[in-house]
């Protein structure tokens, strides 16, 4: 089971959470968010990382060239994409990062909705499905309907974020089937802030489930 916490913003809580067990952390790239890193302060934090970590910048509507440079420049393994982007940008992003693994976010209002996922899944690696809210692009802290994913197959691997906590990620893995979880506003003291113990807690609860 992938698992990946995403908002990290201090070096020494990176290391940490990789220890604890994650294996991809991710970065926000968008400047507006509560939880935005430099291309300097992601690389201060990956820099202790083993190299089996993934280490995703997330972005939203930002342009190709901007994309490439902050992979370039912030060591980057791969780009989420939590905007409007089309299949043909991914398409193109694919070509401007082709050694870069590209994970595509839906923010899920309906089952109409989760159908265009399937016009993605030829340009990318990973979709990633979250909670919608208006205003927010993500770790808003709200649930996804579990219930409307229980046949959702892709054609290829996806993560289920959305409001997933340590009390109740078990609930979730056994409504749905996804290839991994993605964490950020539940194992919060505050955004951008980690809390190690709920952290602790949840790869805790992942390994009973698993056993």
């Amino acid at each position: 089971m992938r698992v990946k916490i995403c908002g990290i913003t201090q070096p020494k809580q990176s290391v940490a959470i990789a220890n604890l067990g994650a294996t991809a952390l991710g970065f926000i790239c968008v400047p507006t968010s509560p939880r935005y890193v430099t291309s300097q302060q992601i690389r201060a934090a990956v820099a202790q990382l083993p190299e089996n970590i993934d280490k995703i910048g997330v972005f939203a509507n930002t342009s190709i060239s901007e994309i490439s440079q902050i992979v370039m420049d912030s060591g980057l393994t791969g780009v989420q994409l939590h905007g409007d982007e089309s299949p043909e940008f991914c398409s193109l992003l694919r070509q401007s990062l082709p050694n870069v693994e590209i994970l595509k976010a839906f923010r899920v209002r309906s089952l109409e909705h989760l159908a265009q996922a399937s016009n993605y899944t030829e340009y990318i690696d990973t979709l990633l499905l979250d909670a919608y809210h208006p205003q927010q692009l993500g770790g808003t802290g709200q649930t996804l309907d579990w219930q409307m994913l229980e046949q959702f197959k892709p054609s290829c691997p996806w993560l289920l974020a959305g409001g997933l906590t340590p009390d109740n990620v078990v609930t979730a893995l056994n409504q749905v089937k996804p290839d991994g979880i993605d964490l950020s506003s539940g194992v919060e003291i505050k955004p951008g802030d980690k809390d190690l113990n709920k952290v602790a807690l949840l790869f805790e609860k992942l390994g009973k489930w698993e056993s």
